[in-house]
């Protein structure tokens, strides 16, 4: 028993080594050479930073709308992968967030006025930077709060995207509280904050960034990608995001509210990746949607967390196969 237990660690180890090395040996390179980053001026003249890898013999150009705090530093990894299987990349990091323009005095904070405020910057990306540089019709690869973001977009533009994929998509939010209670609680807050100030305060227990340590977090069981997301950060203090004011949540609520009225007539093939570990987002609400849209594949990968196209590689790798898959299935049927 204590032998199996031994090579286990030690493939841990190896696989953990092989996956620093290769950020450094090749995505760091790569990333240097080949992605090219910009800004444009997003809904309100909000800065909006972006990248993309353009691939000279791409069969197809993907999309990624990120979660929240995250930027496109973050995704070195993922965005090596996709150009590597054939696509065009582009990623850009939402208002708010990531490299992008801040909307409060105290830049830690996550605010937004409205979602559809986030669908205008992915609107103008689309148009300014995805179309131009595009010959195929793009895919959309959503994580988390990009996945709301990505099904608002899909709803209201339906012809822009050939298919999303949805990846642990936030379509409720854990504790996963009663619709009525989760209003009443946040416009409560909304109330206090309006009356006592006119700037965005922080919802009940949220607050500044805080870097948390491997062993407490709840988002991969991939100590080595955590540890390079974490240095990312730290290399640009610039992207650090804390917790969510109380205009963030009320602005999520109808979101998602939206999204879950809506689902049945949702325009385009779905992919829907659920994470069986996950404690950032209610599954029970994932359900809800997947078993409302019409064209809906539905994977539930057992065992992952949040994240999991920054999981360990029994799950990511699973996760990022049925995502190729799922696009290359639109290419044949177009062709």
């Amino acid at each position: 028993m204590t032998t199996l237990t031994l090579e286990t660690e030690l493939d841990a180890i190896k696989k953990d080594d092989v996956i620093m090395q290769r950020h450094k040996n090749y995505i760091e390179p790569f990333w240097k050479s080949r992605v090219s980053q910009g800004v444009f001026g997003g809904k309100d003249g909000v800065e909006i930073c972006y990248a993309f890898a353009i691939n000279a013999s791409a069969t197809g150009s993907i999309v990624i709308s990120s979660g929240r705090i995250e930027s496109f530093i973050k995704y070195k990894e993922l965005v090596y992968n996709l150009y590597h299987a054939g696509f065009s990349v582009f990623i850009h990091d939402h208002r708010g967030q990531g490299l992008s323009g801040r909307m409060t005095p105290n830049v830690q904070q996550g605010f937004v006025r409205d979602f559809d405020d986030y669908v205008s910057d992915l609107k103008l990306f689309y148009d300014k930077v995805v179309a131009p540089k595009s010959e195929h019709v793009p895919m959309l690869l959503c994580h988390s709060m990009g996945s709301a973001i990505g099904a608002l977009y899909a709803m209201k533009h339906p012809n822009d995207f050939g298919r999303i994929a949805f990846s642990a998509p936030m379509f409720g939010i854990k504790p996963a509280l009663p619709d009525w209670f989760a209003c009443c609680l946040v416009k409560f807050h909304l109330a206090i904050n309006l009356f006592f100030s006119k700037r965005p305060w922080y919802f009940f227990g949220q607050n500044n960034y805080i870097e948390e340590a491997f062993q407490n977090n709840r988002l991969t069981h991939c100590e080595t990608r955590y540890q390079i997301f974490r240095e990312a950060y730290e290399s640009h203090p610039e992207a650090k995001l804390g917790g969510v004011t109380g205009r963030w949540l009320m602005a999520a609520h109808e979101a998602m509210m939206d999204i879950r009225a809506n689902a049945e007539s949702f325009p385009i093939p779905a992919l829907i990746l659920q994470a069986g570990q996950d404690a950032i987002v209610d599954n029970t609400r994932q359900n809800e949607v997947a078993n409302k849209i019409n064209d809906c594949e539905f994977l539930r990968i057992p065992g992952a967390r949040h994240e999991i196209l920054m999981e360990s590689d029994e799950y990511r790798d699973i996760a990022l196969r049925a995502v190729l898959n799922f696009f290359s299935d639109a290419d044949q049927n177009n062709s």
